[in-house]
């Protein structure tokens, strides 16, 4: 559900998303530098993970159209990176483009099987949240299939209504407007994630270049043992 055409079926409570996850795993925004190792992430996804995350069993051609799509400069993306600068977690917070709903938002999210089990879909989800709230969104949606449980359980947590019709499910949250708070949390979890992701990119150019004096050197050695022999 991107245009957003269906409206909340009965008036939502002002719920407060839980209190936010202390800041333990960096998450950092995403832009037009990283496209291709979104792609990556989501090529590397078995075909029950891509059908939970898009709805539908989403060929290779269908996730590189989604990525050449997504608009860095209109939406919101937000990702987990490892020390391989591998991307593990990302979530995508798209805004309303009907007028009628200009301050609606839909997340969607998705997780490297290796990395499950740590909480990141809803690390992901707090952040998009806070970011949401400080973009002046009122009301977040959450469209998913029934059987990702997943998925819903972090949008329930949250606080969230949902509602199920057939194989689908629909998770509305209405968000409290942005504070001093949420703009101080969103700003600190920022640096921080820049700063991990500095560090991590010289790490591996370290440990990238270590390799290749190794390669080099067991080259000469090899050379000598030949020419030796």
């Amino acid at each position: 559900m991107s245009d957003f055409q269906k409206p909340s079926p009965a008036p939502l409570a002002l719920v407060v998303p839980h209190a936010a996850t202390p800041v333990l795993v960096p998450i950092r925004s995403l832009g037009e530098g990283h496209r291709e190792r979104i792609a990556a992430h989501l090529l590397a996804l078995d075909p029950r993970d891509r059908y939970l995350r898009f709805g539908y069993s989403a060929a290779d051609r269908n996730i590189r159209e989604y990525v050449d799509s997504l608009n860095f400069a209109k939406d919101d993306i937000f990702g987990i990176y490892n020390r391989k600068l591998e991307l593990i977690a990302m979530a995508h917070l798209a805004y309303s483009v009907n007028p009628q709903f200009k301050s609606c938002a839909e997340f969607g999210v998705s997780v490297r099987p290796t990395a499950r089990g740590r909480g990141y879909g809803a690390r992901l989800f707090d952040r998009a949240t806070v970011h949401a709230r400080n973009e002046g969104v009122e009301l977040l949606f959450v469209h998913a299939l029934s059987e990702n449980t997943a998925m819903l359980k972090i949008a329930r947590k949250a606080g969230a209504t949902v509602e199920r019709e057939g194989s689908e499910a629909e998770a509305f949250l209405r968000l409290p407007p942005a504070t001093l708070d949420s703009r101080v949390t969103a700003m600190v979890a920022e640096q921080i994630a820049q700063t991990d992701y500095q560090f991590k990119t010289q790490a591996k150019n370290f440990w990238d270049l270590l390799s290749g004096l190794q390669s080099v050197r067991r080259g000469v050695r090899d050379a000598r043992h030949k020419s030796a022999a």
